[in-house]
């Protein structure tokens, strides 16, 4: 409901970049996932910090759902929301173990 369906559900909300193999990342292990607005870090967590770890989320999900390739599954995010508008330039990111690193960038149009 409001006001969430319309801050989060909006023509191009919810990008996407390119899929990481599960086999380039220990989801075991923790992963840092991160933010920023215009060069300033807004947001920045590790998945060992999560209620449920991936690994029981995925399997909790396959009890009624069944996940294919291509599937993606929305947790929450760290803390440090905050509203972003047209102009602004993010930048998000995961850092894993064995020096995985991915990096998505885009404007706010």
């Amino acid at each position: 409901g409001l006001p969430w369906l319309l801050a989060k559900g909006f023509d191009t909300s919810c990008p996407c970049g390119d899929f990481i193999d599960k086999n380039e990342i220990n989801l075991s292990s923790s992963v840092n996932l991160w933010l920023s607005v215009n060069g300033t870090m807004r947001q920045s967590g590790h998945t060992r910090d999560m209620i449920f770890s991936v690994p029981d989320i995925i399997a909790f999900i396959s009890k009624y759902i069944t996940l294919e390739h291509g599937d993606l599954i929305l947790t929450g995010t760290p803390a440090g929301v905050g509203s972003v508008k047209r102009g602004d330039q993010i930048e998000a990111g995961i850092n894993g173990e064995n020096d995985l690193k991915y990096t998505m960038k885009f404007n706010i149009t």
